[in-house]
């Protein structure tokens, strides 16, 4: 029976569970994509988009609260300073799981975790605009240019 089971434990400890959620949640924040196998990354998002929420408001005690998840100062400021400016606008949905496939060795399903706004292909408006470089003459110049109002008026006298 599962009676109570709301998330998935992942086959270890409470302190061992929480601590390698920390440490992947500090990896993707540093990295802005991780691999893993699908169980932990559904168990990661869990973990990591209500901290990535409370970053949103920048207070000393939202820092001190996912400080005591992540126990990483260099992941808290990060996710403060850089991370937190981008997702400003989402109102959630801040990681994306795709699934890449088997492992080689065991055959376990594996799936790449990836910050939803940092990817450009995916994300293509938060990317800036490229600059195209023309060589050659412009559209304008190689067609005539004709004003159908003015023919009108030649027409009428």
């Amino acid at each position: 029976m599962r009676h109570g089971k709301k998330f998935n434990h992942l086959g270890r400890k409470t302190a061992h569970r929480k601590a390698m959620l920390a440490n992947m949640t500090c990896s993707l924040i540093e990295h802005k994509r991780i691999n893993t196998t699908v169980a932990k990354a559904k168990a990661l998002r869990l973990f990591a988009e209500p901290l990535i929420t409370k970053s949103k408001s920048d207070t000393t005690h939202n820092r001190r609260i996912v400080f005591s998840y992540l126990r990483d100062k260099f992941a808290v400021t990060e996710l403060f300073k850089e991370i937190s400016v981008k997702v400003a606008d989402r109102p959630g949905g801040y990681l994306r799981i795709i699934k890449l496939g088997n492992r080689q060795g065991d055959n376990a399903p594996m799936a790449m975790v990836e910050l939803v706004d940092y990817n450009e292909i995916y994300n293509p408006k938060g990317t800036k605009a490229k600059k195209t470089t023309r060589r050659g003459r412009s559209k304008k110049a190689d067609a005539p240019q004709v004003d159908a109002p003015a023919t009108e008026e030649k027409s009428e006298e």
